[in-house]
């Protein structure tokens, strides 16, 4: 079990980096040691560009001698969660879960009164995305994104797919946007973002490592040949850019295991386990909150203690909070209502589901948002152009 490093080691710290170097307002957390502030402040250009599922043991096994690889100088851990819907806002606001309040991709949020799907920013259920009813993500986080602070102009690279929701076009602050539709005009916009006078951040979000994982696995060869392209096209940026004094950060949001169908728990099938629930479970498959039913505490607990033992760590989500897996300081206020009153950490490659009337039954095979070495640590590839 890796629990989230916020004083140095983790994405958290990555971020403080980038904050203190870039004169964007201090985070209350300590800098990165494998990124110097005073590096990024004495380049001329900044880009972080953040492959969506890239894990460092992932690299380290089938990434061996390749570019990113050679070019890595460490490894950082996740958030907590280790999933996008955490560790994304992360990276926009420069801190973790305990300030931001996004903890998974599924969470109950009280001031609405609904379970939502965050980043697609609509109801569990489906429908419209809730910006269709001028509500906006920012009523849910009450934080800027660290662009707002930054002394130099921004720029977010972002898929066409993603660019215009309601999450990123409320937390893209004043960065430029510019869209992409595939690997190739991807790399064309990072390049682009380093042209002109001036000084330059780039953030360049990357999505597919990600996608193909959860489809076909994360040990599948449709993975090992997506990051060959993706390597070939670093190799084809670092020439593009050579010369334009740039400090290239590459890393992820979390890595992934696989996760076989004879490893998933359906709450449908423990009927013990479902009618504990006042609400579906929320967060995520590896990950899991359970808002408990009054009167049922016990039984609860002892059927996960008991019948799922070999599958389930079963923590009070407020020890958690507690205990910092989520970052320090002063918490979101609504952080103790969105982590339910247990967190169900999931073992080895267990997974747990629990779907919802009118959800389509899908299970992946790459998964992510537990506390395994291989999801929550991620690399951090540098190189100066």
């Amino acid at each position: 079990m890796i629990t989230p490093d916020y004083q140095g080691g983790g994405i958290t710290n990555l971020m403080a980096s980038v904050a203190q170097g870039l004169g964007g307002r201090p985070s209350g957390y300590p800098p990165a040691p494998l990124v110097d502030p005073a590096a990024l402040a004495g380049a001329a250009n900044v880009l972080l560009l953040v492959i969506d599922g890239l894990g460092y043991d992932y690299l380290q096994r089938h990434g061996a001698g390749g570019f990113l690889q050679s070019n890595c100088q460490g490894r950082l851990t996740s958030v907590c969660p280790s999933t996008t819907a955490s560790a994304i806002p992360t990276f926009l606001f420069g801190v973790p879960p305990q300030q931001h309040g996004f903890t998974g991709w599924f969470g109950y949020y009280r001031e609405l009164g609904s379970v939502l799907a965050v980043l697609p920013f609509r109801p569990r259920h489906g429908g419209a995305p809730l910006g269709t009813q001028e509500i906006s993500p920012r009523a849910l986080c009450g934080r800027e994104p660290l662009s707002e602070s930054l002394a130099v102009p921004s720029l977010a690279v972002m898929p066409e797919w993603i660019a215009d929701s309601d999450f990123n076009r409320a937390f893209q602050g004043p960065a430029r946007l510019a869209r992409y539709r595939d690997m190739e005009t991807f790399f064309d916009c990072c390049a682009a973002g380093l042209r002109g006078g001036g000084r330059h951040y780039v953030y360049a979000y990357w999505p597919e490592f990600d996608a193909l994982a959860h489809e076909f696995g994360v040990a599948s060869p449709q993975v090992a040949e997506h990051l060959a392209r993706l390597e070939a096209g670093l190799e084809r940026l670092q020439r593009r850019i050579a010369g334009s004094d740039t400090l290239v950060l590459v890393t992820a949001d979390h890595g992934m295991i696989d996760s076989p169908p004879e490893r998933t728990i359906l709450l449908g099938q423990h009927p013990v386990l479902a009618d504990s629930l006042v609400l579906p479970l929320c967060g995520e498959p590896r990950f899991a909150y359970a808002y408990l039913r009054s009167g049922r505490e016990q039984a609860f607990r002892e059927y996960i203690t008991g019948e799922l033992a070999h599958a389930i760590d079963l923590h009070p989500s407020g020890r958690l909070l507690e205990q910092g897996w989520f970052g320090s300081g002063p918490p979101h206020p609504r952080l103790h209502q969105r982590i339910g009153d247990y967190a169900l950490v999931l073992r080895d490659n267990y997974k747990i589901k629990d779907f919802i009337l009118g959800e389509h039954p899908h299970l992946h095979i790459g998964v992510h948002g537990g506390v395994s070495q291989a999801e929550m640590y991620v690399p951090l590839i540098r190189w100066e152009s």
